[in-house]
């Protein structure tokens, strides 16, 4: 049986990796167009910083570590069209032109998604550069070493890491925002408002509720950026505006949501029996509200490039779903976030509440007692947990995916308030912060739930 991935970069190569392992006797096929395998796009802002030497040390497979295991590697092999209904495809080699034509049993489509390029006069500038792949990458890294002055379009995770990188540099940076506040498909107001106060306070020039509407080249060279606020001069732009899915391939012969995402069900199958789909270009089954969502993550990806190798050719192992776990540390502060913002869950028509807790992460007579912030969100018809958000300069990453596990397992507040947690002045109060916050709203809610 001949099974064909199209797309090699993480669900891709999750997909491969349990193809061999699951069907050994399967004649696989890779096509990408990409001359590189895993690259992580958040290593650009750590390239661009210094905490990694050179791009190339971020990528964490490689097309010979397939081929050695009978793989066919297409790479630089653009796939043009597909028929679903033949069960054939047409590639072109990017470097000779040359088409050829391939079959397939099963199809897994791990094409990914691609930076959404907002609709504004002059984006077309060579001064303004994208910063997903890694040949953007190297672009946009390269460009910035004879250029002082950067704007970077769009304030989510991405452009805030970004930000970060152009200003530990030594860049005059400004960051654009259309929405009122940063971050915002991720934390509270007063939250991003910290984050917009850290980055101001590291020389990041932050324009919240602003939109971008022109790109032009002024007489001396610069970049002259036209927004619906005040103009400005820059070097040079880099875009990071959200993501699509790509999915031209199958349009019009699989299932797809309004938006062009990929619908598969718990084992990663399309509407095609004989197609499965994994990563940036397919929904999420998102836990908190029991639906399908668009949620382009690396930690997605994998384990859905996984899923859907591991149920090629047999339904073995479902989707257990997403809490769309996610994480950055910017000027030494982690921000970790998991499940739904107030915002979300209001959107939901969900009977939502949140509580604010503030705290020393362990005692205050031990050093660098930081504080931690937390937003907790939960529904106050189950009490179950719905999210929360978090930020300190103390690593509390692993209590958002503290979180996420106990959102898994469709925990309350009851249970969070009193969930066992180590106790040592070394890592924590005699109540853990996380049980802290829930006690905040078991409080709220007038008491525990009897049980």
């Amino acid at each position: 049986m001949k099974v064909v991935v199209v797309g090699c970069t993480h669900a891709g190569i999750a997909a491969v990796k349990q193809v061999l392992k699951n069907y050994p006797e399967a004649d696989i096929t890779v096509y990408e167009r990409q001359k590189n395998i895993s690259y992580l796009s958040c290593a650009t802002y750590l390239h661009i910083e210094g905490t990694v030497r050179s791009l190339a040390d971020t990528f964490y497979a490689e097309p010979d570590d397939f081929t050695k295991q009978g793989v066919q590697m297409k790479i630089q092999y653009d796939v043009i069209a597909i028929n679903a209904q033949t069960h054939t495809l047409v590639a072109q080699d990017l470097l000779t032109k040359e088409k050829v034509t391939d079959t397939y049993d099963k199809l897994i489509l791990a094409t990914g998604s691609i930076t959404a390029i907002p609709a504004i006069t002059g984006i077309e500038n060579p001064k303004v550069l994208l910063c997903k792949t890694y040949d953007q990458a190297h672009d946009l890294c390269e460009a910035a070493d004879d250029r002082h002055r950067v704007a970077i379009i769009g304030g989510g995770y991405i452009g805030v890491e970004l930000a970060e990188g152009y200003a530990r540099t030594g860049h005059e940076v400004t960051l654009v925002q259309k929405p009122a506040q940063l971050l915002n498909g991720y934390l509270e107001p007063e939250l991003a408002q910290r984050i917009t106060t850290l980055l101001t306070k590291n020389g990041v020039r932050v324009l919240t509720g602003t939109q971008v509407t022109r790109f032009d080249n002024t007489p001396a060279g610069n970049l002259l950026i036209s927004t619906t606020g005040e103009p400005f001069e820059v070097d040079m732009a880099a875009v990071s505006a959200g993501m699509l899915p790509q999915t031209d391939l199958l349009a019009g012969q699989v299932s797809m949501t309004p938006k062009g995402a990929i619908i598969t069900d718990d084992y990663m199958q399309t509407s095609d029996p004989d197609i499965l789909a994994a990563g940036d270009n397919a929904v999420v089954h998102y836990n908190p509200t029991q639906s399908l969502s668009y949620s382009p993550l690396v930690s997605h990806a994998i384990r859905q490039g996984a899923l859907a190798g591991i149920n090629t050719f047999e339904r073995r192992v479902r989707t257990i779903g997403t809490q769309a776990s996610t994480g950055m540390l910017v000027f030494n502060h982690t921000i970790a976030c998991v499940g739904m913002t107030m915002r979300a869950a209001e959107a939901a028509h969900l009977n939502a509440a949140n509580v604010h807790y503030e705290g020393s992460y362990r005692p205050d007579f031990m050093p660098e007692a930081y504080q931690v912030t937390i937003e907790l969100i939960y529904d106050r018809n189950n009490r179950q947990i719905l999210g929360a958000e978090l930020i300190s300069e103390h690593d509390v990453s692993q209590a958002a995916n503290t979180i996420s596990t106990l959102m898994q397992n469709h925990a309350t507040i009851d249970q969070l308030a009193l969930v066992d947690m180590l106790f040592s002045p070394n890592f924590s109060q005699p109540f853990n912060y996380l049980n802290l916050a829930g006690q905040m709203a078991v409080e709220q809610e007038h008491g525990y739930l009897r049980s």
